[in-house]
């Protein structure tokens, strides 16, 4: 524990470290479940009679790897980070100690603490990722009850607490305990915009305008509307609210203009061949935004900043790769992109322990303030229940998308720490009429998957044990709290509440130990992707295509579609740090 933490040396010995880090959690911390029995049930795809499935994505996920066209599809099981043998859930201890005392007495906020280098945008962004990447299938009739405590303010028509499982995965032989459960994804592994796109083909047909390989926008500039549900039309539209709705929005849109910039340079493209390749090119946009803004934007450390530019462009920088192209095959000088596919120890898959890592709700704020960009004004104020679900279509309707995207990008989200998860999470009432706690669920979801807890856990990733609860955090009230909740026993930390208690890196917008795994599939999701390394070429995304995700950022595809913006972008270099403040602010 005397030794200097790596965010502490010098920049260049902090890059050594990172590269150091991620070479050996390449090698212990990719752990197979594709093949353990019964393989046969798990989803064998057929290719396209007409070979498109070579040249670009398909919807389910499948022939991304051709030599394993099962690999990253959706219906397949989630990987590990762990070792299976510690991926076992410990059955008797799901409800110890209890998740609502934990989310009660660790969780709720008792003062918004701001998250002040970061907008909500940010914020936003991450839950717009976080639909394309990974979703779990609900059992429908096996569910857990959480205890309440007499003085629990839970409400009397929502007792008992109850939480649904995860639904078993049904390709396993029944009663196999020779491994941990697996469990499968209802959406595909890759970074392939499925959240608008959509994962199976007659989804996305209903999607698509069939005109000039356009999705369908209205007149009034908004997604279609489902009368239904009172939600937008998009790939996947749980959890809505009105800043997941203007991200769908904006790259909808992205996604109709670059179809004609395809249809100016290839007019004979017939409406599948500007579709997909408009996917294509829209899909790496998002994933670029993401590794090189989005990323340094929360983890906003010097070496942070080299070492995720590198990642996708490599040590040498954009520049020299405009200029002279892929330099060797190799990831250091000129990046991952463009190089030689590699899944290192296992088949790619997303981990359950990266699905961990990103419960990152403490981002979302108690309540927006809406403005007017022209003026400052005061538009409206709403609370994350009024801005959320079938009542998020109203504020798209009455507040223009320029406005709305003003307001979250000069507001800050919240600290990703304990003390500051929203109280309307903790008991957040659906449009179906359920009602949950959230931060509970969190913590009931690692431990029935097998997620081991903290102190295993940062042994497992090669951070080492701490021996006391002031080792986690040096907030005395924060270690009083985890002693007593936990029994003073340690190893019973939760994972999620170690991350949030721990102390940050300078510049870190959440743990050192989420930041681990980070490393590790952060890269992966590139590297494993051939339309992000073999495949990420002229011939796959035209010329064009390649120069466009080059080119353009946050800022660039903000100020495109909403050109009124741009006052606000002055003199900030980062879309996910706040903008400034323009009009005459008037309350």
């Amino acid at each position: 524990m005397s030794k200097k933490p790596w965010h502490r040396l010098p920049t260049i010995f902090a890059l050594l470290k990172l590269h150091q880090f991620r070479q050996e959690l390449r090698q212990k911390n990719l752990h197979d479940t594709s093949q353990l029995p019964d393989t046969e049930k798990l989803p064998h795809p057929t290719p396209d009679p007409e070979g498109r499935h070579l040249k670009t994505r398909t919807f389910d996920g499948s022939f991304n790897d051709l030599e394993h066209p099962e690999m990253g599809m959706i219906g397949t099981r989630f990987g590990r980070n762990v070792p299976l043998k510690d991926a076992y859930p410990d059955q008797a201890n799901v409800m110890k100690p209890n998740p609502r005392v934990i989310s009660r007495t660790l969780m709720t906020r008792d003062e918004f603490i701001p998250a002040t280098s970061l907008n909500i945008l940010a914020a936003s962004w991450i839950q717009f990722q976080n639909h394309d990447w990974f979703a779990h299938h609900k059992h429908p009739s096996k569910t857990f009850e959480i205890p309440l405590e007499q003085d629990d303010p839970w409400p009397e028509e929502h007792r008992p607490m109850t939480v649904a499982q995860t639904a078993e995965d049904e390709t396993r032989v029944p009663g196999d305990t020779s491994a941990p459960p697996t469990y499968l994804s209802r959406s595909t592994h890759w970074w392939d915009g499925s959240q608008i796109y959509g994962n199976d083909p007659d989804s996305a047909d209903k999607l698509r305008s069939h005109v000039h390989g356009k999705l369908t926008i209205g007149d009034n500039g908004l997604l279609p509307l489902d009368e239904a549900t009172g939600l937008d039309q998009t790939g996947f539209n749980e959890n809505w609210w009105f800043g997941l709705a203007s991200l769908h929005t904006l790259f909808v849109r992205e996604h109709n203009w670059i179809c004609d910039e395809l249809k100016r340079r290839y007019p004979s493209w017939n409406d599948d061949d500007l579709y997909h390749h408009a996917r294509l090119i829209n899909a790496a946009l998002m994933a670029k935004i993401h590794t090189v803004e989005w990323t340094p934007g929360i983890l906003s450390h010097p070496a942070l900043q080299i070492g995720m530019n590198a990642n996708w462009y490599g040590l040498l920088g954009q520049q020299m790769k405009r200029w002279f192209g892929r330099i060797g095959d190799g990831e250091l000088l000129s990046g991952i992109i463009g190089s030689p596919t590699d899944h290192h120890t296992a088949p790619y898959y997303l981990t359950e322990e990266f699905v961990s890592v990103y419960r990152l709700h403490p981002l979302i704020p108690d309540e927006f303030e809406l403005y007017s960009i022209q003026n400052g004004k005061l538009l409206a104020k709403k609370d994350f229940f009024e801005a959320s679900g079938k009542r998020a279509r109203a504020i798209l309707e009455d507040i223009s998308m320029t406005d709305l995207l003003y307001s979250i990008g000069i507001a800050h989200p919240g600290a990703i720490t304990l003390h500051n998860y929203p109280r309307f999470l903790q008991q957040l009432v659906k449009d179906d009429g359920e009602v949950l706690d959230l931060a509970a669920i969190d913590i009931i979801r690692d431990r029935e998957r097998g997620v081991p807890r903290y102190n295993r856990f940062r042994e497992l990733i090669g951070r080492g044990r701490v021996k006391t609860f002031e080792e986690i955090t040096s907030n005395p009230v924060w270690a009083k709290e985890m002693r007593e909740v936990y029994h003073n026993d340690i190893d019973a930390v939760d994972l999620m509440v170690g991350m949030f208690a721990e102390d940050l890196p300078a510049g870190f917008g959440f743990s050192d130990t989420a930041f681990r795994v980070f490393i590790l599939m952060a890269s992966r999701r590139l590297k494993s992707d051939r339309f992000f390394t073999k495949d990420y070429r002229a011939e796959i995304y035209t010329q064009f295509g390649l120069d466009w995700i080059d080119r353009n950022t946050m800022l660039s595809v903000l100020q495109r579609h909403y050109p009124l913006l741009k006052p606000a972008h002055e003199n900030v270099k980062n879309a996910f740090a706040p903008w400034r403040r323009v009009g005459t602010t008037t309350r």
